[in-house]
């Protein structure tokens, strides 16, 4: 595990320590029939795990808030959640013609898979994006990157999309398996990349989900 990622985790194990303690706080002052505080007491406390090889560590609930890595999006973030939405609307542009075209059972459940996985994937980053002021860092140019298709792995060109609409039967499935097995290589690289440079917990939550289904997909396709 690079130090990169390690610092990540360990992030996310403290905030998850922290929301644990910060419930727990208001819990004990939400009861009615709570005594008072004593005078000086520190209130609840948490103990936050420590970095690899050190010992953890009991931090009021006060301290352990402040203790929390910030987390703000940056430049990486933005870009993989703008790109993404793009990379995930071309595979539902190629799984919208497989009824019409595929003669494999297989092959349609599997693009019946990909599309109830990867419409509330983009929802949850568009979501994100207007949460965080996505589109007007886009407009800023803020995020650094360039958006079009030479710009993301795995994206299919315009010829093969139209060779894909032009094939029927077996010719279909397997240009579509070929096709869709790099486009989730490109999606894989994409979130690897901000798991790597990201900051934002939430986004490299949405980048794991990504790699683990995408990853068992890439399996089932070349099984096929």
């Amino acid at each position: 595990m690079s130090r990169r990622r390690t610092t990540r985790v360990h992030r996310s194990v403290v905030a998850a320590a922290v929301a644990a303690a910060v419930l727990a706080l208001g819990a004990c002052e939400s009861g009615s029939d709570a005594p008072a505080k004593a005078k000086g007491d520190a209130g609840p406390s948490v103990v936050a795990p420590g970095k690899p090889g050190e010992p953890a560590r009991t931090l009021s609930a006060e301290e352990a808030a402040k203790a929390v890595p910030d987390d703000s999006p940056n430049a990486a973030d933005f870009s993989y959640a703008q790109m993404m939405i793009t990379h995930h609307s071309q595979a539902l542009t190629m799984t919208a013609l497989v009824p019409d075209r595929t003669e494999s059972t297989q092959v349609k459940r599997l693009s019946e898979r990909i599309s109830a996985a990867q419409k509330p994937e983009i929802a949850a980053m568009e979501g994100w994006l207007k949460s965080n002021g996505g589109e007007k860092a886009k407009e800023s140019g803020k995020d650094g990157h360039d958006h079009g298709h030479g710009a993301m792995p795995g994206m299919a060109t315009d010829a093969q999309l139209a060779q894909l609409r032009g094939a029927k039967g077996a010719a279909f499935d397997e240009l579509f398996l070929k096709l869709m097995i790099t486009h989730h290589q490109g999606a894989i690289t994409m979130a690897t990349d901000a798991l790597s440079e990201g900051n934002n917990i939430l986004v490299e939550e949405m980048a794991n989900d990504v790699i683990a289904q995408q990853t068992s997909e890439i399996g089932r396709m070349r099984s096929m």
